[in-house]
């Protein structure tokens, strides 16, 4: 192949990209723009109400995308498993809890603590999926839990304040569940491709939350504004059910190292946004932290693929 040929080739694969980095940006970017958008709702509305509206609101979004797709069967029973590991651990128990978070801690620390979940996710992986806890792989662990201590420093740390030992420790549970997900995620054998199942896990996780809202908040007893309206409106379609979309698309068209790096970018940008939207200088430690969770987690996931192992794990 010639030179020309090969700069023809490599503009081409650049363009049959381009969608899926597209996609990429607006799932990072929505996510992240997403924070200071949940914290600001917890002023108007309760967490499990907060999660319940938002839920349903992209239940209805996520199947008429998949309709317009053509794309909408229900979950093959093999799938099934995973549809309720997906739904009740991640889209419920830890969209609850970083919602309890919140009320408790600064955005920009509740972003940091919620996305340590790769952190837990090597160790799980070498445990329960025998993958190899490589010499790259564990330094970028021993990173992350720098970034932690760091976060916990104990001369800095307040711990007699109950509220803010909850906060962290539901964020910090948060991640935990969302790792538990993705290590079932990554031993599942799926039929279905991951993004047809979406709608159905959003749909069980909107019965749930609803059920526990009706339980423990009650009907929810809302001061309606035009603020709160597009606010939710935010949090659910492009927050939501746009960001689990792009996502998917991301990851299907993109190497999984480049979609796990990229997808990096979210807490950076939900601390930028919470800094602008709600006034929250980020502190030196926070900043430290934020460099060592993230150089970790980077570290942790360009390390070469073993024997053995699907790439990109």
């Amino acid at each position: 192949m010639s030179v020309t040929d090969r700069t023809v080739f490599a503009a081409a694969a650049a363009r049959s990209r381009a969608p899926a980095f597209l996609a990429l940006a607006v799932a990072v970017t929505s996510w992240g723009i997403g924070w200071p958008v949940n914290r600001a709702i917890l002023y108007h509305l309760p967490p499990l109400s907060t999660v319940a509206m938002r839920s349903m609101i992209a239940t209805a979004a996520l199947f008429a995308i998949a309709g317009s797709r053509r794309r909408l069967a229900l979950p093959n029973p093999k799938d099934i498993p995973v549809v309720l590991s997906i739904s009740l651990l991640h889209m419920t128990a830890y969209a609850v809890l970083v919602s309890v978070g919140l009320l408790f801690v600064p955005v920009g620390r509740s972003i940091v603590l919620a996305y340590t979940m790769p952190l837990w996710i090597t160790p799980g992986a070498a445990l329960f999926l025998g993958e190899r806890l490589t010499a790259s792989r564990a330094i970028g662990v021993v990173l992350g839990l720098t970034g932690l201590g760091v976060m916990f420093n104990p001369l800095a740390f307040d711990w007699h304040n109950q509220t803010a030992l909850i906060g962290n420790g539901v964020l910090l549970l948060a991640a935990l569940l969302w790792a538990v997900s993705i290590l079932h995620i990554r031993a599942h054998k799926w039929v279905a491709a991951p993004f047809d199942l979406i709608p159905w896990e959003m749909a069980l996780a909107t019965l749930v939350l609803c059920v526990l809202t009706l339980l423990i908040d009650g009907w929810p007893k809302i001061e309606w504004s035009q603020n709160l309206v597009w606010l939710i409106l935010y949090s659910a379609l492009p927050g939501t059910a746009l960001a689990f979309w792009a996502s998917a698309v991301a990851a299907q068209n993109l190497p999984a190292v480049t979609t796990s790096l990229g997808l990096l970018a979210a807490p950076v940008i939900g601390i930028a946004a919470s800094a602008i939207a709600l006034g929250e200088v980020p502190t030196l430690s926070l900043g430290i932290a934020v460099v060592l969770i993230v150089a970790g987690i980077a570290l942790g996931t360009i390390s070469p693929a073993q024997p053995g192992e699907r790439p990109g794990n």
